[in-house]
């Protein structure tokens, strides 16, 4: 048997232009091995990979086995079909721009590229040359002439940037997220020269760090300036026949757009493509892994096929093969001026160098291995093969659990951090975490590398990191301005429910002023400024179309709010009643070690979010408190739950407290159970599971050692609800997944234990819990900040269409994904596989749905899971199963069937990973649709940002009403003034009733302070024209509650939108002063040049005898009118002198209040 590494030293590499070696079989992660060793003494490499899956998987496990801190360049794949509909994903572009602009001047490193994706032509470098914009600080900038460059480059002009491509100006400020950046810039320029530039946050818009110089990169791989739309527009006469005007594509480019699926007509905008081979020097060598030929045959049988299949649509003509594709002759034409190595995997194909197909027991002889137990297959390897044996796990809590059980069969492996440390210790047997999922068998001689997935079957998800963020205001999203449209219901403080308009500029005085426009009944109209936002609220709590249309100067409203009010105050008294339960049961205060806490804290391997870090903090504060926990943490599929009841289930188990974690599933139980066992790998605590899967032997066992308070942390289905199950001292309930169990369960569940502290975890709640969390009932944290790296699922709502699946099922699987095709009807479902294998015969199908026994769900999930499938034909038992990076499309038959939180929850079962995933919401017709169910869809596919969940679920209370908190009886009076109001009223009665007063109903609600200084206070048109930005940020003013809240909407302004206007600043000394009047109990302040009024409320906390002393201190300036105002003369011309005298009045005030106390 000859080693590669013989063969090495004989090979014609890597310099013998035009040879191919083949040589094989070279299986596995012996081909990532085998690149690493030949790129040793060769400094710039390009691979070859037989599909794109192939691609990841080398760029992936490349790093662990290279000496040195090569660069590796993976050329990404478009992801679409030939001749989609489809663009690709920004992010893939920009990747693919930034390998392009790389490419040409690299000297060492390794290439990696797919051979589909080497089948595409390419843009002329040239193009990616010249197209480049560099800026460096104090450079001449013409902001209008770089803007239309930016345009013709392909950037897209927005109101504010978030993805690669888009740019937004902004006066002297102008934003942009450069092609093959991690992150946008701010230019700022003065007087024509660029003064600063800065990176900064996308989700946040504030800037991060200080920069020299940037180059920007095109935005597409195609111009779209006049000549190249000209030259585009020439050569689609002369390639197509029949009208332009009828094609789209053609109209678009003409206008200068880029439509859906341009990158296939990318051979009309240049006089020539190239391939990839122009940007690599001429002499490179090649290494070709896998079967390159066939599937470079297949693809290209596939894109004609294609071609023939769609070209003949007369709107949309395709560019022919030849044009847009390189064939395989002239692929391999390119090849044979290289050097190449091929590494065959298998022994029938003809081969140059014969390694010899090395496998020990027990992969050689899968037969009498199949019940032997991991650790037993892995001492039967140690054994067999004569050299060191390393085992890969991929995470650390993995690898603590496994060194544990295979001190049990007498193996002490020792732990290493790359290959070459393993060669260089000595060891027989190591251990390392890494990625690499395939084994490395080369010869008996050689040191083998097996993954756990070989020996165990199992493995868990990728690893993201992020930057800090602002947590997210839960009753701010309620109350959120940002998604109002003309014609959306608001809730006015004083008037009730109108229309909103849109919002208008009026000259007062002379002045300019900016108003929000409300349309009540009979089409009066209601002139709301911009400084009174606080008074406005979007109407939630029923459907828009049926909320009601108060008319303007009628008891109507006054009487609506006052029964909306007597109900809040029984209600509040009931609520009373249920706080004062929960706040006599004295709950166990847990105590924490801060070293351990900190210690457990640090080895989650992600940066929290900020949401999720506050959830963390939230549950810490309740439970070393003496009160009972009882807190819903809401947040999407993925974005970080898990860890929060990991947190809180530490704090237990460290106190001695056993923990229960109730789940709805026996999927879901088993992931949480390797989950925990994982996080806790490094702590003495116990994780046990109970389930189906479990034979009622070790269920009776668990039970004994449970009572015992043998274990720590229980993980089960509804099961744990049963009698027989005896915790010796419960102190946590954990229930995931809250909307799945039943009335019955909760019950159970109440009846616990009084003095549980439980954590429920939901994505969408159920619209009583939500009310419930809203009215304070129970404790409320919101993660809505995505993980890093995450894309927003593209969800589509079609009719059914055969098709349409069949594209769907292609896309994914093509670029190495899977795909879940859910089907809720059991009796058909095997059927439905039967079709769809029919449609796509070349693909693998598995079922799964509930009534198949356990064992074989087990295995066709687990099947999945390992990709032996690549789509599984599911009912919605995958609602709350295990997580599969790999899976990114999901196809759901008959969507309109499904509840707004159950689509939501489907379709985050998808887009786990960074690429870009798909939804397909398949429908009867429209006009087959329910009312209800148009409105559902239209909601979920309104809400494709990630962090949805929370506005869903407000959306499905906005759908079914909220429900009572307490009583059986749905609420008209919510329904009458809205939800948000509603809300308001009950927490006022609460607080009144705690201090013992009796709630007055009559009472009108706080308006605030109303200041009047008859000068322009907005913020100007040409500063900010985008209108709901303007909005947001007058919203955001209005309801700051400190100086210190001001001042960070002030910063992020200047950092966002340059310095102030005159006018915007004046916006912020009034609301700065209505907060100052507010505290001081004033409700209006009205000074102009010849002097002005301010009027106290009744309640106001300033003493009579300060308003006395002003009298008779200077009896002409001031006077007295009836019982509240006080009036003063002076001559205030301009807003400076205005605001100095309100300035010194109000000290003096607060001085006064001061020396009461």
């Amino acid at each position: 048997m000859t080693s590669f590494f013989d063969i090495q030293s004989t090979l014609p590499w890597p310099n013998a232009v035009g040879k191919r070696t083949a040589i094989g079989p070279v299986c596995g992660a012996a081909q990532s091995h085998f690149v690493a060793e030949l790129a040793k003494t060769t400094p710039l490499i390009l691979v070859i990979t037989e599909n794109t899956a192939s691609a990841h998987t080398i760029a992936a496990e490349l790093p662990f086995f290279m000496e040195t801190g090569q660069e590796i360049i993976l050329l990404h794949d478009w992801e679409t079909l030939p001749y989609d509909n489809f663009s690709p994903h920004e992010d893939i572009i920009s990747d693919r721009l930034k390998a392009f602009s790389r490419l040409p001047s690299l000297t060492e490193g390794i290439v990696i590229v797919s051979i589909t994706t080497l089948m595409h032509r390419v843009p002329p470098r040239h193009f990616v040359e010249t197209g480049v914009l560099s800026l460096a600080l104090g450079e001449a900038l013409d902001i209008q002439r770089f803007t239309r460059n930016l345009t013709k480059n392909g950037y897209r002009s927005v109101d504010t940037v978030y993805e690669h491509g888009e740019f937004a100006t902004r006066g002297s400020l102008l934003d942009v997220f450069p092609m093959g950046s991690d992150t946008p810039l701010r230019i700022d320029l003065f007087d024509g020269e660029i003064e600063t530039l800065r990176s900064f946050d996308p989700d946040t818009q504030r800037t991060n760090e200080r920069l020299e110089r940037i180059d920007l990169l095109p935005a597409r791989e195609y111009p779209l300036h006049a000549d190249a739309i000209e030259r585009f527009k020439i050569d689609w006469y002369r390639s197509f026949d029949g009208d332009p005007e009828k094609c789209s594509v053609f109209l678009e480019v003409s206008q200068g757009r880029a439509p859906q699926g341009a990158e296939y007509y990318m051979p009309l905008f240049f006089d020539e493509c190239e391939s990839l081979f122009d940007y690599l020097p001429s002499d490179i060598p090649l290494i070709m892994v896998g079967n390159n030929f066939d599937s470079a045959k297949r693809f290209w049988g596939e894109v004609n096929n294609r071609y023939e299949e769609y070209g003949v649509d007369p709107r949309r003509p395709l560019v022919p093969p030849s044009r847009g594709f390189i064939a395989p002759e002239e692929l391999y034409a390119h090849v044979g001026q290289h050097c190449a190595v091929e590494f065959r995997d298998n022994t029938n194909a003809s081969l140059h160098y014969e390694l010899g197909a090395y496998r020990p027991d027990p992969f050689a002889a899968t037969e009498d291995f199949r019940n032997v137990s991991g650790v037993g297959k892995l001492s039967v390897l140690i054994k067999s093969h004569d050299s060191p044996v390393l085992l890969s796990v991929e995470s650390a809590g993995r690898r603590e659990i496994i060194m544990e059980s295979l001190t049990g069969e007498g193996l002490k492996p020792t732990p290493v951090g790359s290959w070459e440390e393993f060669k260089a210790s000595g060891s027989d047997f190591g251990i390392t975490v890494t990625d690499i999922t395939r084994e490395l068998f080369i010869a008996p001689n050689a040191p083998a590398l097996i993954s756990e997935d070989q020996l165990f079957g199992q493995r868990v998800v990728q690893k993201r990191r992020r930057l800090r963020e602002e947590e997210t205001d839960t009753q701010a999203i309620i109350r959120d301005l940002t998604e109002l449209r003309p014609g959306l219901p608001v809730v006015h403080l004083e008037h009730g429910v109108g229309r909103y308009m849109g919002l208008e500029i009026l000259t007062i005085d002379g002045h300019d002023a900016e108003f929000l426009l409300l349309e009540y009944a009979n089409d009066d109209k209601l002139y709301v400024p911009v400084g009174s936002l606080h008074l406005i609220s979007r109407y939630s709590g029923g459907d828009e179309d049926t909320a009601p249309l108060h008319r303007l100067g009628t008891e109507q409203w006054s009487k609506a709010r006052k029964k909306a009010s007597e109900r809040a105050s029984d209600v509040a008294a009931q609520l009373l009643e249920v706080y004062a339960k929960r706040e006599a049961r004295v709950g166990y205060a847990h105590t924490l070690d801060e070293s351990a806490w900190a210690e457990f804290c640090d080895s989650f391997n992600f940066e929290e979010t900020p949401d999720q870090a506050a959830a963390i903090e939230a549950v810490r504060a309740d439970m070393c408190a003496e009160k009972v926990m009882d807190r819903l943490v809401c947040g999407d599929v993925g974005f970080g739950k898990t860890e929060v009841a990991m947190r809180a289930a530490f704090i237990a188990a460290h106190n001695h407290k056993q923990v229960a974690v109730l789940v709805p599933t026996t999927l879901l139980a088993q992931q949480h159970y390797n989950n925990f066992n994982d996080r806790f790998a490094d702590w003495p605590i116990t994780v046990e599971v109970v389930s189906r899967f479990k034979t009622a032997k070790d269920i009776a066992d668990v039970s004994r050692r449970l009572q015992a308070g043998e274990i720590d942390i229980l993980v089960g289905t509804h099961k744990l609800l049963q009698t027989d199950f005896g915790f010796s001292d419960l102190g946590l309930l954990i229930i995931d997944e809250e909307h799945r169990f039943g009335v019955k369960q909760k019950e159970a569940i109440k009846a616990l234990r009084a003095e549980v502290d439980i954590l429920t975890m939901t994505a969408t709640p159920i619209p009583r819990t939500l009310n419930m969390a809203l009215g304070g009932l129970r404790d409320l944290s919101v993660i809505a900040t995505p993980p890093a790296k995450r894309l927003s699922i593209k969800t589509f709502i079609r009719e059914h269409n055969i098709g349409l699946v069949k594209e769907a099922i292609l896309r994914e699987t093509l670029r190495g994904g899977q795909v879940y095709y859910l089907h809720n009807e059991v009796k058909t479902i095997e059927e439905t596989a039967r079709k769809l294998g029919e449609l796509v015969p070349e693909i693998s199908f598995g079922v799964a749905h509930g009534q198949l026994r356990e064992q074989e769900l087990e295995k066709v999930m687990s099947d999945f899971y390992h990709q032996r499938h690549n789509v599984l034909v599911c009912s919605t038992i995958i609602e709350t199963g295990i997580d599969v990076p790999n899976a990114n499309t999901i196809i759901i038959d008959r969507a309109d069937k499904f509840g707004l939180a159950q689509l939501h929850q489907l379709r985050g079962r998808v887009g786990r990973s960074h690429h870009q995933a798909y939804a397909y919401l398949l429908t009867p017709p429209r006009t087959a649709l329910t009312t209800d169910a148009e409105k559902r869809l239209e909601a979920i596919e309104s809400a494709g940002a990630l962090g949805a969940g929370f506005m869903l679920a407000s959306h499905d209370l906005e759908i079914r009403g909220a429900g009572e908190l307490l009583g059986d009886e749905q609420s008209g009076q919510i329904q009458q003034v809205g939800f948000s109001m509603y809300l308001e009223m009950l927490n006022r009665a609460v607080e009144s009733l705690r201090k013992g007063e009796i709630p007055d109903v009559d009472a009108p609600l706080e308006t605030g302070t109303e200041v009047k200084f008859h000068v322009p206070a907005l913020i100007p048109d040409d500063y900010l024209p985008n209108i709901s930005t303007r909005l947001v940020l007058y919203k955001r003013v209005a309801q700051a509650k400190s100086k210190e809240q001001l001042d960070e909407v002030q910063v992020e302004m200047i950092d966002r939108f340059g310095l102030l206007p005159d006018a915007t600043k004046q916006l912020f000394v009034q609301a700065e002063i209505r907060l100052r009047a507010q505290r001081l109990g004033i409700s209006t302040i009205d000074v102009s040049d010849g002097g002005g009024s301010v009027k106290f409320e009744d309640t106001t906390p300033v003493p009579v005898n300060a308003l006395i002393q002003l009298l008779q201190s200077n009896p002409k300036e001031f006077k007295l009118a009836g019982s509240d105002t006080l009036r003063f003369v002076k001559n205030l011309e301009s807003a400076e002198e205005r605001k100095e005298y309100v300035d010194g009045l109000l000290q003096r005030w607060e001085k006064a209040c001061a020396d009461l106390q």
